[in-house]
């Protein structure tokens, strides 16, 4: 079917004016429309796993509650700290906005289709290095975050967003070091030819049997999709690592000075970014627009005309129930924690894999095409990366006090007593014998003093 074809990157810069303009009026409403609704499919879920009803009044289903939230916030008094910096508190949240919404530009939706006679593929554009350009507009958007945080003229901002900027650092090598595996398998770094890499799954020869691996990378480079899934929770800000704005420890973080508006932006920016990187994740490790294989095996016209866009945003709402579940499941890491998982545990992980694949491709026959080391390595690092990961089922015991106390740096501070009792202070004078009652009452021990005497 010729409306099942892969575009390639000659398809793109040849539509009219108003073509291109219908589909970046697509791609807004699509990140606005999937804010929207993520925002209120996010507490439905975990209302629903808190054993709560969650949101049922505003709608049906409690659809409009978020539009409602919106007019609401809209509508707020736009209050601005007397010691900020106008112009950029004021632009600070449009970045990050801005940011998130142009990777969606290279995301394909979907292959070549026909749309008043003219035959386009379902995506903005493409250039061959369109995830680079996917990965630097999730650099960029800490920007808004960061300036947002100094611009406010306080401190709590201020450590918000320098956390957060330490926060986006640490998680971008290992996302980077992620998506290498892609190109180095795909051999692009083209959205559109990476999701056409993974049309066919390929046949492995295993000794007596033969294997149909599929060829999505969430299989064949587990590792990495692990890695690069993990990053992204990291990079959007999301549970269990929303350490930019821990209202524990820096009240709301970044945004604390912000209001109306400017607040909802910053919130619109996290979910857009939200579906943004889930999408990114969808086209690079999970065969994008095309159909998973029970699909395609029974119906062979799965991947034409525009059932494809319905396989891509169903892969798009799984990814971010998955958002959404780490949220209602995990705890809030410490920051010591994160930045620990970030460059002792998943930076080393990923420079192994990508030096063990680069081996791999070498090594790996190049006449038959012979892959099979390559997914074994793959299954390997990935249940090493599982075990690291895994939670241990039993607790170390804790050491005796008197270790603990011992095993102390000095200059610590001082322990408080463990039975809530407090000791005498030292500098306290304390008399030794009772003292005598003293007498101030008239009778039998004396009349009272004379108050002119």
């Amino acid at each position: 079917m010729p409306l099942a074809q892969d575009p390639t990157l000659q398809d793109f810069g040849h539509d009219p004016w108003w073509l291109v303009l219908i589909k970046v009026v697509f791609v807004f409403a699509f990140g606005m429309v999937c804010t929207l609704l993520g925002v209120w499919f996010e507490r439905r879920v975990v209302a629903r796993m808190a054993v709560r009803p969650g949101l049922n009044q505003a709608g049906p289903f409690g659809l409009l509650q978020t539009l409602a939230d919106g007019l609401k916030g809209a509508f707020k008094e736009d209050i601005m700290p007397r010691t900020a910096d106008k112009v950029v508190f004021f632009f600070a949240p449009t970045v990050a906005v801005i940011c998130a919404m142009t990777s969606l530009s290279v995301i394909p939706f979907g292959p070549m289709v026909s749309i008043f006679g003219h035959r386009t593929p379902l995506q903005v554009t493409d250039v061959p290095v369109a995830v680079l350009l996917i990965l630097a507009c999730s650099g960029m958007a800490v920007y808004g975050i960061v300036l947002g945080g100094w611009a406010s003229g306080s401190t709590y901002p201020l450590l918000g967003g320098l956390r957060s900027s330490a926060q986006m650092i640490s998680y971008e090598v290992s996302m980077g070091l992620s998506v290498v595996a892609v190109f180095m398998l795909s051999g692009t770094m083209s959205t559109s030819q990476i999701v056409a890499a993974q049309a066919s799954g390929k046949e492995f020869d295993l000794g007596p049997i033969n294997v149909d691996a599929p060829g999505w990378y969430a299989l064949l480079l587990l590792p990495s999709f692990i890695i690069f899934f993990i990053a992204i929770v990291g990079e959007t800000n999301r549970a269990p690592f929303d350490l930019p704005e821990a209202e524990s420890e820096l009240v709301a973080g970044y945004m604390t000075e912000y209001s109306s508006l400017k607040f909802l932006l910053f919130m619109l920016s996290e979910y857009v970014a939200m579906v943004a990187m889930s999408a990114a994740t969808a086209t690079l490790f999970l065969g994008g627009w095309r159909a998973p294989a029970p699909i395609t095996t029974i119906w062979a016209g799965a991947n034409s005309g525009w059932w494809p866009m319905l396989w891509f945003f169903i892969k798009v709402v799984l990814l971010v129930f998955v958002f959404v579940w780490l949220r209602a499941t995990l705890p809030r890491l410490r920051y010591d924690q994160f930045m620990k998982l970030g460059w002792r545990v998943l930076l080393p992980i990923n420079l192994v894999w990508i030096l063990s694949l680069a081996a791999l491709q070498v090594a790996r026959d190049e006449d038959t095409g012979d892959e099979k080391f390559v997914i074994l390595g793959g299954f390997l690092v990935g249940i090493v990366l599982l075990a690291l990961l895994w939670p241990s089922g039993k607790r170390a015991p804790d050491k005796p006090l008197e270790e603990q106390v011992k095993s102390r740096p000095p200059g610590s501070f001082p322990i408080p007593p463990m039975d809530l009792q407090v000791p005498p202070s030292p500098r306290a004078r304390r008399a030794v014998a009772e003292r005598e009652p003293a007498n101030v009452g008239a009778g039998a021990g004396g009349d009272l003093p004379d108050k002119e005497s």
